[in-house]
């Protein structure tokens, strides 16, 4: 994708292909916004974004500088090189137009034409739309800038003030991808009105990383990750030259 900013409102969605060694910075500017992403393999989107390996091989139940984020092929999508925040939240989902009915109340463009209500799932369905995607490859995602807790019985609940104002989380990708967002409500997010800020996004180009990378050095398990993740890079470009 060109290098550039831009800005990305309350409700709105974006999705795009970044490249290898690309970065993506994704900045909170109110201090209270809740970024639901998700990640494919630009070149072959049935490898994306797998939840549950990223945890355990990193021995975390969240996200922040340091980690990276694993498809389930066993291959590092992209990795956290800076974080402002602190906490992104791993565990607990998308909200539904259900769910933003009976928080929010009905929302409709018909009430509120451009300030309709938008929620997460289906914000994320219609980016996913445009690549040839659908429901069935809707995974468990990732909220930037949310931080959820989990009570001794299980619950889990939404933790006010994780993220301030400015604070810019920064993806480099170490493969290809497909990366789809949605800037919507968390569905346990206690606020009463509906008015999620806006975000800016800054794409750039940058260096692959080296040997001593703070992501592929932070896990025993992200070295292999890297490694698995250069040999495919490298099957994959030289599948290209020969076409």
């Amino acid at each position: 994708m060109t290098p550039g900013k831009l800005t990305l409102r309350g409700g709105q969605a974006w999705s795009g292909r970044l490249h290898r060694n690309q970065h993506l910075a994704i900045t909170d500017v109110e201090g209270r916004a809740c970024v639901s992403a998700l990640f494919y393999n630009a070149r072959d989107p049935l490898e994306r974004y797998n939840m549950a390996d990223t945890l355990k091989a990193q021995f975390t139940a969240f996200l922040t500088a340091g980690r990276v984020l694993y498809s389930d092929m066993g291959r590092v999508l992209c990795s956290i090189v800076a974080d402002g925040c602190g906490w992104h939240d791993t565990l607990s989902g998308i909200g539904d137009a259900a769910a933003s009915r009976a928080h929010f109340g009905d929302g409709t463009y018909q009430q509120l034409r451009n300030e309709r209500h938008r929620n997460g799932r289906d914000n994320l369905l219609v980016e996913l739309g445009k690549h040839g995607l659908g429901k069935r490859d809707l995974v468990a995602n990732l909220n930037f800038f949310v931080r959820i807790g989990v009570d001794d019985d299980g619950a889990l609940r939404f933790i006010a003030g994780n993220s301030r104002p400015g604070a810019t989380v920064d993806l480099r990708f170490e493969m290809d991808t497909l990366v789809v967002l949605s800037n919507t409500p968390h569905p346990l997010d206690p606020a009463p009105g509906y008015g999620p800020p806006g975000i800016e996004l800054a794409i750039s180009d940058g260096p692959a990383a080296g040997p001593d990378d703070a992501c592929r050095l932070s896990r025993p398990e992200n070295g292999r990750g890297f490694a698995l993740t250069a040999a495919y890079v490298q099957e994959t470009s030289g599948a290209e030259r020969t076409r």
